[in-house]
């Protein structure tokens, strides 16, 4: 493995800590729109059982 200069390495620790962080995050995000959008189906369920037609 090549030797690099240690700011190398702290930019390599903060890049591989970053994309770790923001494929979490964006999983969260995923997570978090997918039940969002069931909660709103439900809604609209309910809205239209309501009227009983």
């Amino acid at each position: 493995m090549p030797q690099l200069s240690p700011l190398n390495w702290v930019f390599l620790f903060s890049l591989f800590w970053f994309v770790v962080l923001l494929t979490f995050s964006l999983i969260w995000w995923q997570k978090k729109l997918y039940f969002k959008a069931g909660v709103q189906a439900k809604e609209i369920k309910v809205a239209e059982n309501k009227w009983n037609w």
